[in-house]
């Protein structure tokens, strides 16, 4: 008679562990992604580079590109004795394509994001050092030419959802999910996972009204995984977003 094993339990510290490492990695990878492209194309081009919009633009791609290659590629490249370190396209909330749910859940979740954006707000305006006003440096100067204003819009609106969806809702939430899952009930995985990246995806923004921002919209986001299975419709509300912003300040003027 074959005598079948239990399946062991994840020890609590290796899974708050491995948590952590994930955030740290895909923390450190975004700012050494941008400090070495930044230095690069500086040491190249000059110190008046990244003042040019086509330049700052090349700049977010290539940053983009490298952190989501640092993120994804390298880690099970490293360590490959680790196979649950390889990242799918199902890993990565990229299954398949996009649906007409996607689309249609993206736009009520752009309104739910902006109702809690708005409380979150204005309950951080409770404290004196909060200013709710400060205006976000994209990197892009508010007086562009036209051709300067579509290279703004195709970094901001197109390339910056997509590759930061992957990298948060994709990657690092897929991650935290999945290790939280072997330890508690599947609700407060989802829970955890949530406030986590949304905390690290608002703290990487170096800004607090801007963090504040988007930690609201990041739990929403984290939702519409959760209910479409993929990031389509987070990538949609986050281009929504982005959008609405590159809009309001530079096609009407308003910073």
């Amino acid at each position: 008679m074959t005598i079948k094993k239990a399946p062991t339990k994840t020890p609590t510290k290796r899974i708050v562990l491995l948590v952590l490492v994930a955030i740290v990695w895909t923390v450190a990878s975004i700012i050494a992604s941008q400090l070495l492209i930044g230095y690069l194309l500086i040491l190249i081009l000059g110190s008046e580079a990244l003042s040019q919009p086509l330049w700052t633009a090349i700049y977010s791609a290539l940053s983009y590109i490298l952190a989501l290659i640092l993120i994804i590629i390298v880690p099970p490249l490293v360590f490959k004795k680790h196979p649950e370190l390889k990242s799918d396209r199902i890993s990565l909330g990229l299954r398949g394509l996009p649906t007409w749910s996607d689309i249609g859940l993206a736009p009520v979740g752009f309104i739910v994001y902006l109702m809690l954006a708005s409380v979150i707000t204005w309950f951080f305006t409770l404290f004196p050092w909060f200013n709710p006003e400060q205006a976000q440096n994209v990197g892009f100067s508010t007086y562009m030419t036209s051709v300067d204003r579509i290279i703004a819009f195709f970094t901001l609106v197109i390339i910056a959802p997509i590759a930061e969806e992957v990298i948060f809702r994709g990657w690092l939430y897929g991650r935290l999910r999945a290790r939280f899952s072997k330890k508690v009930s599947d609700t407060t995985s989802m829970i955890l996972s949530m406030l986590l990246v949304s905390l690290v995806f608002g703290l990487v923004h170096f800004q607090w009204n801007v963090g504040v921002n988007v930690f609201a919209m990041s739990i929403v986001l984290c939702g519409l995984r959760e209910i479409t299975g993929t990031i389509y419709s987070g990538i949609i509300l986050h281009i929504l977003k982005n959008g609405l912003a590159f809009y309001l300040i530079y096609v009407i003027g308003i910073a």
